[in-house]
């Protein structure tokens, strides 16, 4: 009995142990600076999350109105004015085919990229009852969007990319189509428009001259390529500095050099938590979404030494923009979310 009774207290011993170690352990972080839901890192906070009707996925900021591509529920604006009290504006679903992806604007129209349904163009002159003009535009499939003057950009995976003339933006004009090396997924063009970079899934880089455009109809050549880790699916173009930023999956960012075109390479990268998934820049810093990694906050200044100077943790970070005072995120779970920008 003695011997029972000994091995019962060891037992207990231990357990008591265990506990003592699991409730030590609890909420330490597990990637660098970690946070929770209602903390941030590098003075970035979250001041307001807005439930949408749909799963929130891309965002763009207007006069101080936030337009959100949401899934199968179409376009959401809400009114961001005083970040701390949102305001919905206005939920279109009707006759917004497909499942709403990406999101692009010039002046008072809205166009969607909704997947294998093409380019959805609405009319949002009066943001509380916008106006579907065109749908299901034979652009397909639609995976982002960029305008260039009176020009559309449509990566289209497999396909390669279509440009449409928009200078009637809410009719469309589709013009040529460009192959691509690997799936195209977004695209950026030069300030001069010389030159359009195309981020194209596991082949990374591809550089078009488009010096001869052609109102969009011109056959553009493959001038320069850069293959990348993991899946390039957003870029950014920063000519003043002959750099293009990449967002690519599971490698996170990428850095590339494109002012020698016979050479252009990766300078610098950083991979973080979760899957690098949209980017945006702004005064050196770049702004990444991550799925469940979050928003990632890189200072670029050294872009051979990108470093994490803030992480914001969400759900599942999708979409990101921003202004000058806050970053809003379109996170497929959490709705949209306002983080402040640290003064």
């Amino acid at each position: 009995m003695k011997k029972i009774f000994e091995m019962r207290m060891i037992v207990l011993f231990a357990m008591l142990l265990s506990a003592m170690f699991l409730l030590n352990s609890c909420g330490k972080p597990t990637v660098p600076e970690a946070v929770t839901k209602e903390d941030t890192s590098g003075g970035y906070k979250i001041v307001n999350r807005v439930v949408t009707t749909g799963f929130a996925q891309d965002v763009v900021i207007k006069d101080n109105l936030a337009y959100i591509a949401q899934g199968e529920v179409g376009l959401m604006v809400v009114d961001v004015a005083d970040p701390e009290n949102p305001e919905t504006v206005s939920v279109k679903s009707d006759d917004v085919r497909g499942y709403s992806s990406k999101i692009a604007m010039k002046d008072s129209v809205v166009y969607i990229a909704a997947g294998t349904f093409g380019v959805t163009v609405l009319n949002v002159s009066n943001p509380a009852e916008p106006v579907v003009t065109a749908s299901n535009l034979s652009i397909k499939p639609a995976k982002n969007l960029y305008v260039m003057g009176d020009f559309l950009f449509t990566p289209i995976s497999e396909q390669g990319l279509k440009v449409s003339d928009i200078s009637y933006p809410t009719q469309p004009d589709i013009r040529g189509n460009t192959k691509t090396p690997g799936y195209a997924h977004d695209i950026g063009v030069t300030s001069d428009t010389n030159f359009m970079m195309v981020a194209c899934g596991e082949l990374g880089l591809s550089m078009f001259d488009i010096t001869d455009f052609q109102d969009g109809f011109g056959e553009y050549p493959l001038v320069a390529t850069a293959i990348t880790p993991g899946y390039a699916e957003s870029i950014i173009v920063l000519d003043d500095k002959s750099l293009v930023l990449m967002a690519c999956g599971t490698a996170g960012l990428q850095i590339i050099d494109y002012s020698d075109t016979a050479n252009v390479h990766i300078v610098g990268s950083f991979d973080g938590p979760g899957y690098a998934k949209e980017l945006i820049y702004q005064n050196q810093k770049v702004y990444m979404t991550a799925e469940e990694g979050g928003l990632q906050i890189i200072n670029v200044a050294d872009p051979t030494k990108p470093t994490l100077i803030g992480l914001v943790k969400t759900e599942y970070a999708l979409g990101v923009d921003a202004d000058n005072d806050y970053i809003y995120v379109a996170d497929e779970d959490e709705g949209l979310i306002i983080v402040s920008i640290p003064d």
